[in-house]
């Protein structure tokens, strides 16, 4: 991506027709705002921002003091493929300022900025992820009608998605963002397409660009595309399982040729300091009610505090390392899901691992069984935890972590917890279809 200078900015825009900048930044539930500007107030948006009223974003300001400032990052300036190229539009991702130019608090984005000043002041340079978001396509977004009964890497006439997914990836490209591979995932009408990896920063802006892109792509084809973590009962969820890797220069710090694992110190202690704080961080990376009924026992969902190589029932899986490949040595942290706040959950990932590697912490064996087929009595044995089964419990044990704290600020902390225990409130008193389907007759 490179550094972008403002000059360039200005001299682009020109060159490309620019007549609209749409100034994107997130709530705390990591939903895309955006407002735009036009190209002759683009040079004075990107020397001092551009001031709106935050109050009415959710997670941020009170009324009484509402004044924000978004910033343009001159590095994520992308024309928008999707709308007409004549008069184009352009975007930018924002840093959220207060009246007084100083960061503000409450924004997601400097959340994850402020866990990478601790990775860099321990010694390390780049936080890198890979994660990999799974969706649905349905025919509207009110009823779950899928496209097509295709399974796991099915190229059929079944996957009736496959032109989407390349319009998808050519405007995902055009966005600067680079793509691995794509394919039809294990649901029906259910698909994922891989991004390379980046730095922990990068990637948090490709990963809201890369939800916003799928959903308007989707939207010029007549049909809806969601992120929601289990829309189809008996069906796989959608996950987001994140590869993670810490860097000094261009070595890797998780690599070590010494270990039966190929695993250095600091990758054992980082994994057992994600291991540790899973529970805690968990309202953070599966922040809705939906996402505790993905994380259920089956269906590939990672429930089970553990860490193995092969065993995709384990929360962190190390994949198998290949001689030669030392820079590809990594850590898959497979409980997220793709409607999570990334910023705020790749913060919350990394101040985990950071906590193992600064106090120490001791990294158990792996578990190479499927935990699915042990007894619960076999479970205890072995000393292994489950996640949350519910948003309320989750919350619970997040309010009561330092580290959770630690890592999101008191003031996105408090306002965060107070959403969520509403969101829960408001689901908990609800009567349900089964309900009534199966206690109104007998009782």
């Amino acid at each position: 991506m490179g550094n972008k200078s403002r000059e360039e900015i200005l001299k682009l825009a020109k060159e490309m027709d620019v007549k609209f900048i749409r100034l994107w930044f997130t709530d705390i539930l990591g939903q895309v705002k955006s407002f735009a500007i036009t190209d002759s107030e683009l040079e004075g948006a990107l020397e001092n921002g551009m001031g709106f009223d935050g109050s009415s974003i959710t997670g941020y300001q009170s009324i009484e003091e509402s004044d924000m400032i978004a910033l343009p990052d001159p590095n994520t300036f992308h024309i928008l493929p999707w709308r007409p190229k004549e008069k184009a539009v352009a975007r930018m991702i924002c840093d959220i300022l207060t009246p007084d130019r100083k960061p503000y608090e409450g924004d997601p984005r400097y959340v994850l900025k402020r866990a990478l000043e601790r990775m860099k002041k321990m010694g390390f340079d780049y936080y890198y992820l890979g994660p990999e978001l799974e969706y649905f396509y349905f025919k509207n977004d009110q009823l779950t009608e899928i496209l097509d009964k295709g399974g796991y890497f099915d190229l059929t006439t079944l996957d009736g998605a496959s032109d989407l997914r390349r319009d998808t990836i050519f405007a995902l490209e055009a966005m600067g963002i680079q793509i691995e591979y794509s394919h039809h995932e294990v649901g029906p009408s259910q698909h994922e397409i891989d991004m390379r990896y980046q730095d922990a920063l990068n990637m948090a802006d490709h990963v809201i660009t890369y939800r916003v892109v799928v959903k308007e792509i989707a939207q010029k084809h007549g049909v809806y595309a969601t992120f929601m973590p289990k829309p189809l009962f008996g069906v796989n969820g959608s996950g987001m399982h994140t590869h993670q890797s810490l860097f000094k220069g261009d070595k890797n710090a998780f690599f070590s040729k010494d270990d039966k694992y190929y695993l250095s110190d600091v990758a054992k202690k980082f994994i057992a300091g994600q291991l540790k704080h899973a529970k805690e961080m968990s309202a953070i990376y599966a922040q809705w009610v939906n996402s505790y009924k993905r994380l259920v026992p089956g269906y590939e969902a990672p429930v089970y505090i553990a860490w193995s190589r092969r065993n995709r029932s384990a929360l962190i899986r190390v994949p198998e390392y290949h001689p030669g490949k030392e820079k590809a040595t990594r850590a898959e942290f497979r409980s997220p899901d793709p409607a999570c706040n990334p910023y705020l959950t790749f913060a919350v990932m990394l101040h985990a691992g950071l906590e193992g590697i600064e106090k120490g912490y001791q990294l158990p064996e792996p578990i190479e069984k499927n935990l699915y087929h042990l007894s619960p009595e076999e479970r205890k044995e072995m000393g292994i935890e489950s996640l949350s089964d519910s948003l309320g419990e989750a919350i619970l044990i997040a309010e009561q972590s330092g580290i959770v704290k630690k890592a999101l600020g008191e003031h996105v902390f408090t306002r965060f917890i107070e959403l969520k225990k509403k969101e829960w409130e408001d689901y908990r008193i609800q009567l349900t279809k089964y309900e009534l389907d199966n206690l109104l007759s007998i009782l």
